[in-house]
């Protein structure tokens, strides 16, 4: 009943069609309105944290990627070489080598220390037609991706502070973690072959989970291939997993990109790389809210926040002030008008919609505004400006909540 799929395709918020291809799913609508309200929540809570927000190339050189090691450690996961004018293109696996590249366009200083890059942009896996599905596996990801580069004394804050980032977004998106786990290497030559290092990393996540007082499991073969991370579980109502959110600790592409800065020394230091992604991959986190959520999202992220009801044509001025009103303040407000049915019909058909105001002869004439809640409250009639003041208030706040409790 809540799969993601079934939810998605009623709601008309995204499908999918043979001549575009498995795994590529397009947004309509209502589900690119979703998906933009989430990727501005990102923004605004990234600029909030002190990040910058840069966008790079889908494609990059073969020769980038066998820089970064994902040729050697990735290569069955990526598309393959396309050659344009005697050189290898590829589309990108993975955001980091772009963002380290930038990292090294100028010289850097301690000051400018941690530096933080974040960017919502696309990668592309050559995932297998068997395992595709919906919204979580996909060939085409647009990513929630960040990158700090640090001084190895900041490592501990950043990482911590990611890890606050990804607890408020999970609590204003009105989703849980299943659980943490702490992904380390594993056997065979999947990993960078760095002892040293992946001491280093592994000790530094643990102490911060355990600073953070998480409870968390360690699992041996989950960590990417150039470093351990700790990993953000979901599960569906299922209980199968997937991981939403990470954080990762990475002295590997540092020294392969030849990343230095300048310290209060006066020397050159290799900076240290966290990886960070707050929600994950933007599919994989709708799919999570339309699956948590059985398709009635908090306000803030709903396709249609405000439903306006006019009893009869008489009150269509009232109503279309109304969502005049709203849409002035920002918010999504659309007309249910009666030719569409009964009210309670109406009303009915926009059960998923959080705020639902029914105007009367009687609410017209006064100015004001009847309110049903999605949860099925009803709240005393109020002033049509008050009540819009209070929609764009509680949906600007980016809480799961409705409306405050009696």
């Amino acid at each position: 009943m809540r799969d993601h799929r079934r939810i998605g395709r009623e709601l008309e918020m995204f499908d999918t069609d043979p001549l575009i291809g498995a795994g590529l799913p397009f947004w309509l609508p209502a589900g690119a309105t979703v998906r933009h309200a989430l990727e501005e929540y990102i923004r605004s809570v990234e600029r909030a944290a002190g990040y910058r927000h840069v966008y790079s190339p889908v494609l990059g050189k073969r020769e980038l990627y066998e820089l970064s090691g994902h040729w050697s450690h990735y290569r069955d996961d990526m598309y393959p070489p396309m050659d344009v004018g005697g050189e290898q293109f590829v589309l990108r696996p993975s955001i980091c080598p772009h963002h380290a590249v930038m990292f090294r366009s100028r010289a850097r200083s301690y000051r400018e220390l941690p530096l933080r890059m974040a960017e919502l942009g696309g990668m592309y896996r050559a995932e297998l037609s068997g395992v595709l599905g919906g919204l979580t596996r996909v060939r085409a990801i647009q990513l929630n991706d960040a990158h700090v580069f640090c001084a190895l004394d900041q490592v501990h804050d950043e990482v911590a502070a990611a890890l606050d980032l990804i607890r408020d977004a999970y609590h204003a998106m009105g989703i849980a973690p299943a659980r943490y786990r702490l992904s380390l290497p594993g056997e065979g030559g999947k990993y960078v072959d760095a002892p040293e290092a992946w001491r280093r990393s592994v000790d530094m996540l643990t102490e911060v989970l355990r600073a953070s007082g998480l409870p968390y499991d360690a699992e041996p073969g989950e960590a990417a291939f150039y470093g351990p991370k700790i990993d953000v579980q979901v599960a569906d109502e299922g209980g199968r997993e997937a991981t939403l959110s990470t954080v990762q600790i990475d002295f590997h592409q540092p020294e392969r990109f030849g990343l230095r800065y300048v310290g209060a020394d006066g020397r050159r230091h290799r900076p240290v790389m966290i990886h960070r992604s707050i929600i994950g991959s933007v599919e994989r986190a709708v799919a999570q809210l339309l699956e948590r959520h059985e398709g009635a999202l908090p306000a803030w992220l709903a396709p249609v926040q405000v439903v306006v009801l006019p009893v009869s044509d008489a009150e269509w001025d009232a109503a279309a002030a109304f969502a005049d009103r709203c849409a002035a303040l920002g918010l999504r407000a659309e007309i249910a008008p009666p030719e569409h049915g009964a009210l309670g019909a109406r009303i009915r058909a926009a059960r998923l919609v959080p705020y639902q105001c029914v105007i009367g002869s009687r609410e017209a004439d006064a100015g004001l505004v009847s309110v049903r809640l999605r949860d099925g409250r009803r709240l005393d009639p109020m002033p049509a400006g008050e009540l819009a003041a209070r929609f764009a208030d509680l949906t600007g706040a980016h809480r799961p909540e409705l409306w405050p409790a009696d």
